[in-house]
């Protein structure tokens, strides 16, 4: 064997040797959420219910390895937006995901679609979003805003309440919330008021609601605001007096454990409850449990969904993101089992899925325990796909 020979053989094998280790290079994955302030709790749900997916999958999605990179943005759009760019350009992280909070959405979003990178929702879905102003690099695996509370609507409405006080922080979220909920709900509107996104006294809305003496009480509070408002809502002697329907957000796990008795009887709405019987669902609480040991909430279902539909995108994408219309053709076919059953994108790329009613009512021990009941919607979408057009 000659020299040049020699050198090309060996130039062949060390190629040869390193191409594995080359295709199992991590796809690195950006996640900001909200780790800090009342609404922190969410984030970490949201946190570790991606992380039991990967963990689940020994370190891969989709059979793909995975690096998770996780930031608090601190509840501040601005640090929500800092932390983006980071993972834009320091990182070079395609694939990004983890905002609870819809104002931070609005704030740091873009710039993701703007650099020609993915990004997939666990929690906010803001409408505008989800309208005209769609993107094809963008997917929401939660919720649009005011679906959710869409079926809040319709819950009010099925229970034969005719009028209605409904409050929301004045942001876009909450904005969404009233507006999916008077969409559904047909009977009169007693009162609606906006509060602030950091107000903690609700003395005079508990005020309003007692002049109001409306026959229902709808309001969206997510986090530490649900705890507190529900909290001063009972001291305000409103909690036995007027019947509480709520969506998902303003009576999650977390909050019914923080206000006890108080949130015994009321009532909501959410895609998923912990005690669906579906093998995924089953599978996932359990092993949340067994290396959180807290159940985890609906924030944290929904992640570990997300989770799952990008696993399945890696997988029919081998890995590549940088070619995102091929990422985008394997993400709608949502070839995943849900936590919720069934699933599929809707046109504008947001959830076409069941809603269920629920309650919390008291449990064998004596201590509030939620409770899933019937089906209150089916196959629902959202009022602004026929405005996207992708």
């Amino acid at each position: 064997m000659t020299t040049k020979t020699l050198i090309r053989s060996l130039a062949m094998a060390a190629a040869l040797a390193a191409a594995p280790a080359m295709a199992q290079t991590p796809v690195k994955i950006g996640l900001v959420t909200t780790l800090s302030g009342p609404g922190g709790y969410i984030g970490a749900d949201i946190r570790d219910g991606f992380q039991i997916a990967i963990d689940m999958e020994g370190g891969r999605l989709g059979g793909i390895p995975v690096q998770l990179l996780v930031e608090d943005d601190g509840f501040n759009p601005g640090k929500g937006k800092q932390v983006v760019e980071k993972f834009l350009k320091t990182e070079r992280i395609k694939l990004v995901t983890g905002i609870v909070f819809s104002n931070i959405a609005g704030a740091a979003v873009p710039d993701v679609l703007d650099e020609g990178a993915i990004y997939v929702s666990p929690n906010a879905g803001p409408s505008n979003f989800a309208g005209k102003e769609c993107h094809k690099n963008y997917f929401v695996v939660s919720w649009q805003n005011d679906s959710l509370h869409e079926s809040a609507g319709k819950a009010v409405q099925d229970l034969g309440y005719k009028r209605a006080f409904i409050l929301a922080p004045n942001y876009q979220a909450g904005r969404d919330a009233l507006t999916g909920f008077k969409r559904f709900f047909k009977g009169e509107i007693a009162g609606e008021v906006y509060t602030r996104l950091d107000q903690t006294d609700y003395a005079a809305e508990m005020a309003q609601i007692r002049a109001a003496n409306p026959d229902v009480v709808f309001q969206f509070h997510p986090g530490g605001l649900g705890i507190t408002f529900l909290r001063q809502y009972q001291q305000a002697g409103l909690a036995g007096a007027i019947p509480m329907v709520v969506a998902a957000p303003s009576m999650d796990l977390t909050t019914m454990n923080s206000v006890g008795d108080s949130a015994v009887g009321v009532r909501l709405t959410s895609h998923w409850f912990h005690d669906f019987d579906n093998p995924t669902s089953k599978k996932f609480v359990e092993e949340f449990q067994k290396k959180f040991n807290r159940l985890p909430t609906f924030y944290a279902s929904q992640s570990f969904d997300t989770a799952l539909a990008i696993g399945a995108a890696l997988k029919g994408t081998n890995g590549n993101v940088n070619n995102t219309d091929a990422f985008r053709t394997a993400m709608l076919k949502a070839e995943f089992q849900s936590v919720r059953g069934p699933f599929r994108f809707g046109p504008n790329q947001h959830p076409i899925q069941d809603w269920w009613a629920g309650e919390i009512v008291r449990g064998p021990d004596g201590k509030p325990m939620m409770k899933s009941g019937a089906r209150v919607m089916s196959n629902h979408g959202d009022a602004y796909a026929a405005d996207c057009k992708l």
